[in-house]
């Protein structure tokens, strides 16, 4: 079983930076996750996860329309971690941030196990 802990968030202004980090450990978790595409999602209350970037083992990228041109995915395989770039942040991106394993093509989760998340609060 792999496990993920993502960091990085916190409270930040309107327009503000932060970068989450997310980091796989676990059984079998290297190389699991060197051939797997990773994604980041948000959940805010009543509302389902939203898969918001991902990227495939090897380095392309995706974006959900709410984030493309101002958030940046990326991965260490040699680290087994996955890394979250926001930039121009708005209030409407305040949510909890979990990472997990996704279907690229199918644009959804691709494994059971979720982390703790991390949560981002944006302020006006």
């Amino acid at each position: 079983q792999v496990q993920f802990v993502e960091s990085g968030g916190g409270l930040v202004q309107a327009g503000g930076s932060l970068r989450l980090s997310c980091a796989a450990s676990g059984a079998a978790s290297g190389s699991t996750f060197s051939i797997t595409a990773a994604g980041w999602f948000r959940q805010t209350p009543g509302k389902q996860r939203e898969l918001v970037a991902g990227v495939t083992s090897g380095g392309r990228a995706k974006y959900g329309d709410s984030v493309k041109g101002r958030f940046t995915i990326s991965r260490d395989n040699a680290q087994k971690t996955v890394y979250l770039q926001m930039d121009s942040l708005k209030p409407e991106d305040t949510a909890v941030y979990y990472c997990n394993f996704i279907n690229f093509g199918g644009w959804g989760p691709s494994y059971d196990y979720w982390g703790q998340g991390t949560q981002v609060t944006v302020s006006s």
